[in-house]
């Protein structure tokens, strides 16, 4: 078993973990599992890294840091609060269609932008929601998957990196996507232009863009174009998180199981 914990993509990890066991032939079947009751149970805290002797004393919450990374990708690249906004409108636009979406509702750029202040300059809609929820997923053999006569999904590429604070050089303009996406890709044998579908980790709307950006969906400094208008909603030239992500939908603390379950159900609906 492994429990090791990254964070929210603990489980896209864990895919990977697994399917290199079955590769190797440690086991043939194995099980991804997730339940998380946030708004009941406080949060468990976590092991601090380097950085926290300088973060923690402030303060330092997910939002605000998450903010620090907004505030940063915005002096760099001229990233505005509207573009930001279209994520969280995208989202609505397709919670509005999943019955056990948490906020159904659709929102224009405006309500985002006229929503509480939280961590400047992430609004309360630029967050994702808090809810209770579980998840799970199995991984196994081709021969069992084509042997049990349902939908299946290859795993066709995986990938883990650290970017953590990279010996004091941190820049916050980019994640640790920047790493893993070319490598997973090219171990799948695609390119960015060859997806039209993804599920992105959308804990907030700066989460959003700083991925897309790292996985080469567009340039660095370039995501607040790409995401404006209907560009990632239903109907939209890239649609992306379909259930209406972790933004409308169901954050239950950590949400990468549902990119990865949400993959299953986006294909078998195909």
């Amino acid at each position: 078993f492994d429990a090791t914990d990254i964070g929210g993509s603990s489980y896209i990890a864990h895919l990977n973990d697994a399917a290199a066991a079955i590769a190797m032939g440690r086991c043939k079947i194995a099980l991804v599992t997730l339940a998380g009751r946030p708004r009941n149970d406080p949060p468990q805290p976590r092991p601090y890294g380097p950085e926290a002797g300088w973060e923690m004393p402030l303060g330092g919450t997910p939002p605000n840091i998450y903010a620090l990374a907004a505030h940063r990708h915005m002096h760099e690249f001229g990233t505005t609060s509207e573009q930001l906004a279209w994520i969280k409108v995208a989202a609505s636009h397709h919670a509005q269609h999943n019955e056990h979406a948490m906020l159904r509702d659709v929102v224009t750029v405006d309500d985002v932008l006229n929503s509480p202040m939280i961590a400047d300059p992430l609004h309360r809609m630029d967050c994702c929601v808090v809810s209770e929820g579980g998840g799970a997923f199995i991984i196994t053999t081709p021969e069992i998957a084509k042997s049990l006569g349902k939908a299946d999904i290859r795993v066709q590429g995986a990938a883990q990196a650290i970017k953590g604070q990279d010996g004091g050089r941190i820049d916050l303009t980019y994640s640790g996507a920047a790493f893993t996406g070319p490598k997973a890709m090219e171990e799948a044998g695609v390119k960015p232009s060859d997806i039209k579908y993804a599920s992105i980790y959308d804990s907030f709307t700066i989460t959003v863009l700083l991925t897309l950006e790292a996985l080469g969906f567009c340039k660095i400094g370039e995501g607040g174009d790409f995401v404006s208008g209907q560009r990632t909603a239903p109907g939209g030239a890239f649609p992306m998180n379909t259930n209406g992500g972790g933004l409308s939908a169901l954050h239950p603390g950590m949400y990468g199981i549902f990119l990865l379950c949400l993959l299953y159900t986006s294909d078998a609906a195909d």
